[in-house]
């Protein structure tokens, strides 16, 4: 079971019908298959245990473990090019003309399925956790295209399945700006020595601390001249860290010394080390992410507005008018999130 190095969480709507065992069948339908010689892709639900031929969906504590596998083939752009270049020399040699551009194009095309059986091949395998019950799907990537991917695979494999974005009724942007202008974080959160501030203006200066004390005048000085913290590294209740982004996400997310005492450390039970880290994740994250929620102001109900704070040290706040959440095969949202390659999508 991974630690969840990376999170992006949405809201599952509510006319989905949890159904483990009809959602065991439905999945089957969509098992991984490996590229074939000329593919350049291929994505499908492998086993979460690593058990080859085994359940695509497991249940750890009424919490529903899955994993999405993308297989992409890489093929170097210069290899390509010089392959291009001594097909169009050949074909001037040969006819006295030059390829034009859409010959050009079709020539690459060709070139590309020719190499292809010998690309190099690359895997991801994104975690994904469904909470049945507090009705949330968290995804192990900090990439939005793979995290669009595998909703949208989710949709297709089970009847009904639907997810929204979370939207709070404070802008993270804005409570971190306060938080850090007072040094008054919400409870159970703490500051760390991370942080990025960004212009609002045309300017689009930028300023980035790294292992630094945030509790300075100069950082409420930036503030106060209207930058906007982008990301904050913050700690929950001593045992999660990450870094909060203006889009709600969570990046570098670890969890702290203690956390995982004992956990998997029997080499013969490895089922047993899968179910462990699998309940200490989605405990750990069962309560961190509400937590966060509420620190935002809690979530918005259909057609409220989140609240943006005139300035940092008044939350008192002028509002904006902010879309409902609507429910999206391919949703494009505020996400909870932290941070992985960030590779290229699928």
């Amino acid at each position: 079971m991974p630690r969840f190095k990376n999170v992006i969480s949405f809201r599952i709507e509510p006319a989905w019908a949890p159904d483990f065992d009809a959602a065991q069948q439905q999945l089957e339908k969509e098992r991984f298959v490996p590229c074939g010689a000329t593919q350049e892709s291929s994505a499908g639900w492998v086993e979460p245990r690593g058990q080859a031929e085994g359940p695509l969906l497991e249940s750890v504590g009424g919490q529903w473990l899955l994993e999405y596998m993308v297989e992409s083939k890489t093929l170097p752009a210069s290899v390509v090019r010089r392959k291009l270049d001594e097909r169009c020399a050949q074909i001037e040699q040969q006819t006295g003309r030059q390829p034009g551009k859409k010959e050009k194009k079709q020539l690459k095309e060709d070139i590309t399925q020719e190499l292809l059986p010998m690309a190099f091949t690359r895997h991801a395998r994104i975690a994904v956790w469904i909470d049945p019950t507090a009705r949330r799907l968290t995804l192990d990537t900090s990439n939005q295209a793979r995290a669009d991917g595998v909703v949208t695979a989710l949709v297709k494999a089970l009847d009904g399945f639907g997810v929204s974005a979370f939207h709070t009724q404070v802008e993270p942007g804005s409570a971190m700006a306060g938080w850090l202008a007072t040094q008054e974080p919400p409870a159970g959160f703490s500051i760390d020595r991370d942080c990025e501030l960004k212009a609002t203006d045309d300017s689009k200066a930028v300023v980035r601390y790294a292992k630094h004390p945030l509790d300075i005048e100069e950082v409420r000085e930036h503030i106060a001249q209207g930058k906007r913290p982008t990301r904050l590294a913050l700690t929950w209740e001593d045992r999660v860290s990450f870094e909060l982004t203006e889009g709600m996400q969570l990046r570098k997310l670890q969890f702290l010394e203690g956390v995982f005492d004992g956990a998997g450390s029997d080499a013969q039970a490895k089922d047993e080390g899968f179910d462990t880290d699998a309940a200490i994740v989605t405990g750990e994250l069962g309560q961190l992410l509400p937590a966060l929620l509420e620190a935002l102001g809690g979530e918005m109900e259909p057609g409220m507005a989140a609240a943006v704070p005139a300035s940092p040290a008044a939350p008192q706040a002028e509002s904006q008018t902010a879309a409902p959440a609507a429910k999206a095969a391919t949703p494009t949202a505020a996400t909870v999130a932290a941070a992985d390659d960030d590779g290229p999508p699928f």
